[in-house]
């Protein structure tokens, strides 16, 4: 892997059958297989794929390669769990990890310990945190587990992109406890910015705002970072970082899902951050 890509390696979780995207499952497999033997492969983690699809899957992989690795998105029961952990031991491939939002009346004790009962070693689970009340205990049950953090940072409509604070809080609460954690939705360029009636975060912004979590700097200063727009400026603050900086970032913060490989990587490079030969 090339040095230019060292710093984002695996940093892209390949999300392109949701929305906005939808792509439909034989064309994500089908792209998916294309990115892993593409020049920038190393920036893609997991194809995510909803447990519902498990069932259509087979006959989709290719026969030959290495072992697809695969995330699988529940619908937060944990009665869950067990059932879909099964369905994805296809010979082809290889279970990375599991995400699960914690389903509304559901105890999160129940659910880390359906997490904890039905997945193998070095497969990792990620819990949603809820955007409520319940947010605190959350962070606080998985810190005391070896499972991780999910963070929704945007969706189709304004209301799912939590603001420039909100966000800063949830980085500051993950960090706090030493928590990993993935980003879903929203997502979509490098840098801040607006969508119609969105607004969106930007992946480096998120970066940034993690690795100064890091040092110990207030949510204030982390808002204002997801706040910047700026990006040339955002790009510079990012190339600042060295080579220690970003990997004890991404210690944290450790990937998001995207409905697009090309965006991302296109920022990248455009950027500035990523050689377009390393990517071609």
């Amino acid at each position: 892997m090339t040095d230019s890509l060292r710093a984002f390696t695996a940093l892209l979780d390949d999300a392109a059958v949701f929305p906005p995207g939808n792509l439909p499952l034989a064309e994500a497999v089908t792209a998916h297989y294309g990115h892993r033997r593409s020049g920038y492969a190393g920036l893609v983690g997991p194809l995510v794929l909803p447990a519902a699809a498990l069932g259509a899957l087979a006959p989709l992989l290719e026969a030959g390669t290495a072992p697809l690795a695969l995330s699988v998105t529940l619908p937060g029961e944990p009665a869950a769990v067990a059932p879909a952990v099964a369905a994805a031991a296809l010979d082809t491939v290889t279970l990375a990890a599991v995400e699960t939002p914690l389903a509304a009346g559901a105890q999160i004790g129940e659910l880390l310990g359906a997490l904890e009962a039905a997945l193998p070693d070095g497969v990792t689970g990620y819990v949603e945190v809820p955007r409520d009340e319940r947010g605190v205990a959350v962070l606080d049950a998985l810190a005391e587990s070896r499972h991780r953090a999910k963070f929704r940072t945007g969706g189709l409509v304004p209301r799912a992109h939590p603001s420039e604070a909100e966000l800063a809080g949830m980085l500051t609460g993950a960090v706090a406890r030493g928590l990993s954690f993935k980003c879903t939705a929203g997502l979509h360029h490098a840098v801040r910015h607006t969508d119609g009636e969105l607004e969106q975060h930007g992946f480096l912004n998120v970066l940034l705002a993690t690795e100064a979590a890091l040092r110990g700097a207030a949510p204030e200063e982390l808002a204002a970072l997801l706040a910047q727009r700026d990006a040339v400026a955002v790009a510079g603050q990012v190339a600042g970082l060295g080579d220690e900086r970003p990997a004890a970032a991404r210690a944290s913060f450790t990937s998001f899902g995207t409905c697009s490989v090309a965006g991302p990587r296109d920022d990248l490079i455009r950027l500035g951050l990523l050689s377009a030969t390393a990517a071609a």
